[in-house]
C-alpha cells in the first residue's frame, strides 16, 4: 500500500473534522503530499468519515493520475494538487464546510484582523476567493490566488481552505480561523468590531513562530 502512514493520518483527521464540528456528513476533504515519493494521498469522495479505512484513501500523482486506490478521489483533487505543484511550504491541505467561515464566505467577505490569532494564517486577514464551481480547475486557481502569502482562504459560497507544512498544523489553522470567524460574526451582530492595526499584526506574525512549547508545531 502506497503512503500507508499518510492514509492512516487522513482517516484519523477525517474523524476529527466531524468531532470538532468543522464539517458535517461527507463534506470537506483532506490531503497530504509526500515530496520524496512525489505522491499525494487524498480522502475519497462521498464516504462517511467514520467508515473510511486507509485503503479507501486515494493516492495520486500531481498530474491528477491515480497511482493507488480503487475509490474515486475527492471532487476537490484539483484544489489540493495545485498547492503541491506551486508551493513548497505546503504539504497538507484541509477543506471544511465550517459554519461561521462558510457564513462569511457566503457574504463573500474577507475576515479582517479582529483577533490577533488570525496571524496563524500568515497575514493580516483571510481573503475570500472569487466564486467558481466546486471540483473545477477554475476553483483551484482562484483558491491558490486568494491564498498567496497566506495559509487560509475562504471559498465563496462554499467553505474554508487551509494548508501548512503538515496535517496537524493545517488542521489547527482550520480550527482557529473558524473560531476567529465566529467571534467576528458575533461581534458584528451587536456592534462594529475594533480591528487590530497592520503594525500590530506584523508584530504578531513575528511572534507566532516562537509561541508555545514546541516550535516545530508552529507555522513558519
Amino acid at each position: 500500500m502506497l503512503l500507508k502512514k499518510e492514509r492512516q493520518q487522513i482517516v484519523e483527521y477525517g474523524i476529527k473534522l466531524i468531532k470538532s464540528g468543522l464539517t458535517t456528513g461527507t463534506g470537506g476533504n483532506i490531503s497530504i503530499y509526500n515530496p520524496e515519493e512525489e505522491l499525494m494521498a487524498i480522502s475519497p469522495s462521498g464516504i462517511d468519515y467514520f467508515r473510511t479505512n486507509p485503503e479507501d484513501i486515494v493516492v495520486a500523482k500531481l498530474s491528477g493520475e491515480i497511482a493507488d486506490g480503487d475509490r474515486k478521489p475527492s471532487s476537490e483533487l484539483n484544489m489540493h494538487r495545485i498547492f503541491y505543484q506551486k508551493r513548497k511550504d505546503i504539504r497538507a491541505v484541509v477543506h471544511t464546510h465550517s459554519t461561521y467561515s462558510t457564513t462569511l464566505a457566503t457574504l463573500r467577505w474577507n475576515l479582517p484582523a479582529s483577533n490577533y490569532y488570525l496571524a496563524i494564517a500568515g497575514g493580516n486577514n483571510v481573503k475570500c476567493a472569487e466564486y467558481a464551481s466546486f471540483g473545477t480547475w477554475d476553483l483551484a486557481e482562484k483558491a491558490y490566488e486568494a491564498m498567496q502569502n497566506r495559509y487560509a482562504c475562504f471559498l465563496a459560497n462554499h467553505g474554508l481552505l487551509t494548508g501548512s507544512k503538515d496535517l496537524s498544523n493545517a488542521f489547527s489553522i482550520a480550527e482557529e480561523i473558524e473560531r476567529c470567524a465566529e467571534t467576528y460574526y458575533r461581534a458584528k451582530s451587536i456592534g462594529e468590531p475594533v480591528l487590530l492595526s497592520d503594525e500590530e499584526m506584523e508584530f504578531m506574525l513575528e511572534k507566532f513562530p516562537t509561541y508555545g512549547q514546541k516550535t516545530s508545531q508552529i507555522l513558519k
